[in-house]
């Protein structure tokens, strides 16, 4: 007889999208322009297919309907995020009310349909005309955002419970300062750390801000978290490891939870003198607004050992100056995204949150296999993803091991309910447990979202 793996009561399944992937942009719905819509005019040549960010799902016309997909497959909760440039069009001031009556309806809609609204204030979509001023880069944005935060608190914080303050923030300072991945396509590390700081601080003044209220909810942080796993034991790829951790994951981590920075990666940064301006003020802010919850969006480890070549001292700083990235023979990728598949990354996470981090309570908010041109499983109009399918079980598997050994998890999200708008992929790679046509907007269920269903009405499935 087969195992069966059973996860806890009141076990929240569900999927996770963002306003920009998902919404749409309307004439004479209010919303202001964000960095994505701004961007796009000035290089739609960036984006796959030079498809943007204006259609996309359509979400903010469908939600109704899209919210009876929700229930087919199996959700008891979902993660979305409030446009910040939806609710303020100059990202402070004046209050769309357009915007304040969609968010309500969509909130209150889940609800009657028994689904957990988990809503985020922030995910990567910075309002262009505070871009103008110089986004995180400028002290003055983290104040703007605290009025946004409590804002939302006030207008729907007696619907939506579970609060998350920034989704993958360490994702705005890699790309946007460091890797010219995207918006606003900088290499400076003197902003980077500036623009981290002041997103650290933000999420603070946000938790204190919900903490003000004194409500029977929640607010966390949604961070994707990597482990970095080093080539050897030996001395030399240990330490890179320990180094890589520090950039990529505890940057973060640290501040939200424990409320300070993690020294190694503090005197890194005062090494190379890239301290960003600070005042006791703030830190103190940082220090006593932690979260009391924790999002975990996980995709892929890194693999990390010593430095093959000495590093240019005239090139701009970057944390792989104490690091290659080291291509491991042997392990299994999804060829599609480019990423590797290690599905007991999940336990390693599970294992350091409770062992490094006060077994704070915390769920997986996104976990997702992408894949191109899914036409080709599609037999009777149904996609047949069993590669999906595999995928969530083999995560799962390890989740539910670590659940087993005392780490408090309490929900896993994927990545995504429908197929959504991917930033600089458009839809070159598809998530969803539901299908979309692009042309007609239809959407149909994948067999992972019949599965997805069973697993949440058996609150378990067999291996």
């Amino acid at each position: 007889m087969s195992d069966i793996l059973t996860f806890p009561k009141d076990f929240y399944f569900g999927s996770a999208t963002s306003a920009t992937q998902s919404e749409g942009t309307y004439e004479g719905d209010g919303k202001g322009q964000d960095i994505w819509g701004k961007w796009f005019d000035m290089e739609p040549e960036k984006f796959y297919n030079e498809v943007g960010p204006y259609k996309t799902t359509t979400m903010y016309k469908h939600y109704k309907e899209d919210i009876q997909l929700l229930k087919q497959t199996g959700h008891n909760s979902f993660r979305t995020s409030i446009s910040w440039a939806r609710l303020f069009p100059e990202g402070h001031g004046e209050i769309n009310e357009k915007a304040v009556a969609y968010y309500r309806d969509y909130f209150e809609t889940l609800r009657k349909h028994d689904i957990e609204p988990f809503v985020n204030l922030f995910h990567f979509d910075m309002p262009a005309a505070l871009q103008d001023i110089g986004g995180w880069e400028n002290r003055k944005v983290v104040d703007y955002y605290t009025e946004y935060a409590k804002a939302c608190f006030e207008l729907f914080g007696d619907v939506v419970k579970k609060w998350f303050t920034f989704n993958e923030p360490i994702v705005q300072v890699e790309t946007g300062y460091l890797l010219q991945y995207q918006y606003p396509m900088k290499v400076d590390a003197a902003l980077a750390v500036k623009v981290g700081y002041h997103t650290a601080l933000a999420s603070a003044c946000a938790v204190k801000e919900f903490k003000k209220l004194d409500t029977d909810g929640k607010i966390g942080i949604v961070l994707n978290l990597s482990p970095a796993y080093p080539r050897s034991n030996n001395e030399a790829d240990m330490r890179a490891a320990e180094i890589a951790e520090a950039f990529q994951n505890k940057s973060f981590l640290d501040p939200a939870i424990k409320g300070e920075f993690t020294p190694l990666l503090v005197e890194l940064i005062k090494k190379h003198d890239l301290m960003p301006d600070y005042d006791e003020e703030d830190l103190d802010i940082i220090k006593k607004n932690t979260v009391d919850f924790l999002g975990v969006n996980y995709y892929q480890p890194v693999r990390i050992k010593a430095r093959d070549s000495v590093t240019n001292p005239d090139a701009p700083f970057l944390p792989t100056y104490y690091f290659d990235i080291y291509d491991m023979p042997g392990k299994k990728m999804n060829p599609y995204r480019g990423w590797e598949i290690y599905e007991k990354g999940i336990y390693d996470i599970a294992m350091n949150i409770k062992n490094d981090y006060g077994n704070i309570e915390r769920m997986i908010t996104e976990i997702g296999m992408g894949v191109q041109d899914e036409d080709r499983f599609k037999k009777d109009g149904m996609i047949e993803d069993d590669y999906r399918i595999d995928f969530y079980k083999g995560h799962l598997k390890w989740l539910h091991k670590g659940i087993e050994e005392g780490s408090n998890c309490v929900g896993y999200q994927v990545w995504t309910p429908i197929d959504c708008w991917s930033w600089l992929n458009a839809y070159k790679n598809r998530y969803g447990l539901i299908e979309l046509d692009l042309e007609t907007q239809e959407r149909t269920i994948k067999k992972s979202g019949y599965w997805f269903k069973d697993l949440h009405d058996n609150n378990g499935f067999e291996l």
